[in-house]
């Protein structure tokens, strides 16, 4: 194994840089050499052929002398440069390979020096490929010459310079092959990877964005009031709605107008009259309603290794790249990347068994992109679960039990430890479920936002001031503070169909997986397919389809 150390030239007139530099990486074990003067760097680039040369934005002309020389095109190169990316851009520019703005964080530092590493060390393993094709082709060029001298001496040597012409042109053809695929090898594999990024990127959520979670609880706040949403406020807004269009429409359109007022109405109508279900139920079986929290790692099915951030900055984010994404390594000591889904559980049977959807068990099950994962080299698992119950400030640990085949249904053990929830009754009966019947559902719909505009602005604040980027503090903090209820949405079935429930009870992404009661308080589905943004038209399952994950 090579053991010799990897060396960088450090070029600045700053004193304090350079001793900052220096200590910087000289733990990282690199040999490193810091200069005052480009004459000194220069004459060290070459005399000692480095493998980066980190200088500052005074010294950027080097970068020219670098450039302008067929024998330091090898040296990878990172700039400090002045704050803002204006000054970035400029010695990305003149060619600099990387950009870091001062005063750098020295995390972030290293960082990049190890990413330009790993893409001179390619380089050089590209370069050696090429000087043995090139070595290759100089040994038949020779070759050729010697039998053209043969050829000329005896006429006798025709048939032998004939076969030596073949085998030597067949050494230059396999040797021209072997560096056409090697070729082809490298950039497919590296435009694999990058796509393989890409993905993941995209879907990546292990670090919070706090102001994107805070916009989004004001949100909701402002358009629920925080409480327990329910359709007779939803509907009175729909029948105001309707009457303003009746007021200046045409008499093509009001009749249409005037038949869904009608319809709005008569589900008013209803609500009210049913308005007592939802509060009778709130007590008895809310408790028993957990938040999901799951959380989703990456590995390369090559190496074995889980993906990582390469570190965080100074603010607890990711380490960006000059392109604005995340850095991603297999190496290092950063937190793993992490994609959380939420989603809805209850308890329907003996010992912590809780009920929920086969999307939340296995979250890459019909998701196109983290299917696609698999064809890059890397498959999506799950890293842990955690079970959130009303009233109670613990994270409970959930393993996954059994997944049906042929629904979106799942059984998991929640590890209760010395909590006692009651069992959610269920009614499995064939004609449990019929249409125009009245529904309650329950589920955690939104997830984190939702539950985050209970709170009022300062809390909410403080919540994630204090939990940092950490999705797993940010839930402990909201579990402490008893803001982790599910919402409680009431409606009517509008169809039963042999796989399905149709209901117009409101939820979103993170209710699935959620009760649905009957107006007696038993359960007669579980939500699984729901519309973004409080749909009114979704779908459960019935309950019946539970029965052999419950052992019933």
């Amino acid at each position: 194994m090579d053991s010799t150390r990897e060396r960088i030239i450090v070029l600045s007139e700053d004193a304090s840089l350079r001793e900052a530099l220096l200590a910087a990486l000289t733990p990282a074990g690199y040999e490193v050499s810091a200069f005052s003067t480009p004459r000194e760097a220069l004459e060290a680039i070459r005399q000692a052929s480095p493998d980066i040369l980190i200088l500052d934005a005074a010294a950027r002309e080097v970068l020219a002398s670098i450039r302008g020389s067929a024998a330091n095109d090898a040296i990878r190169t990172i700039a400090l440069a002045g704050p803002g990316a204006g000054e970035r851009a400029a010695v990305l520019d003149l060619g600099a390979d990387d950009a870091i703005s001062r005063p750098f964080d020295p995390a972030e530092l290293l960082a990049r020096v190890r990413a330009q590493l790993r893409v001179h060390r390619a380089e050089n393993q590209l370069r050696d490929k090429m000087r043995l094709a090139e070595e290759g082709q100089q040994i038949a060029h020779t070759a050729f010459e010697a039998l053209a001298v043969t050829e000329k001496m005896t006429s006798d040597a025709f048939t032998l310079d004939r076969r030596l012409k073949i085998g030597f042109g067949a050494v230059f053809a396999v040797a021209a092959l072997m560096a056409g695929i090697y070729f082809l090898f490298a950039r497919s594999a590296q435009k694999e990877t990058a796509r393989a990024n890409a993905i993941i990127s995209k879907l990546e959520g292990g670090l919070v964005h706090q102001q994107d979670l805070i916009a989004e609880a004001r949100k909701l706040r402002g358009e629920q009031g925080a409480g327990l949403p329910v359709g007779k406020d939803e509907l009175k807004r729909q029948a105001d709605e309707l009457k303003a269009k009746m007021a200046s429409a045409g008499s093509s359109e009001v009749a249409g107008l005037q038949k869904q007022l009608e319809e709005t109405n008569s589900r008013l109508k209803r609500v009210e009259q049913e308005g007592s279900i939802a509060q009778n139920l709130i007590p008895a079986d809310v408790g028993s309603v957990c938040l999901l929290h799951v959380s989703v790692a990456f590995r390369q099915q090559q190496s074995g290794k889980r993906l990582r951030y390469a570190g965080l900055n100074s603010q607890g984010e990711p380490l960006q790249g000059s392109d604005g994404t995340p850095i991603l390594t297999l190496d290092g000591r950063g937190p793993e990347v992490k994609l959380d889904i939420f989603g809805t559980g209850f308890v329907a049977g003996p010992s912590g068994k809780v009920l929920k959807n086969r999307n939340v068990a296995e979250t890459w099950w019909k998701n196109d992109e983290l299917g696609d994962l698999t064809s890059q080299g890397f498959q999506a698992e799950i890293s842990t679960i955690r079970a959130y119950f009303p009233g109670d400030a613990r994270a409970f640990h959930a393993e996954i039990e059994d997944i049906s085949k042929e629904t979106d249904l799942a059984s998991m053990r929640v590890d209760l430890q010395d909590l006692k929830r009651p069992i959610l009754t269920i009614d499995s009966a064939n004609g449990a479920a019929s249409s125009g019947q009245p529904i309650v559902v329950m589920g955690y719909a939104t997830g984190l936002a939702a539950i985050l505009a209970r709170a009022d602005e300062q809390t909410a604040q403080q919540i994630l001031s204090q939990s940092g980027s950490d999705v797993s503090q940010v839930l402990s903090e909201l579990a402490k503070r008893n803001l982790i209820r599910p919402l409680i949405t009431q409606g009517h079935i509008g169809d039963v169909l042999p796989d399905k429930i149709v209901f117009d009870a409101q939820t979103t992404s993170g209710g699935s997986g959620g009760p649905v009661f009957n107006k007696q308080g038993r359960v007669i589905g579980v939500t699984y397919a729901v519309l973004r943004g409080f749909g009114g038209s979704n779908f459960g399952i019935p309950i019946r389809f539970s029965q052999p994950l419950l052992g019933k």
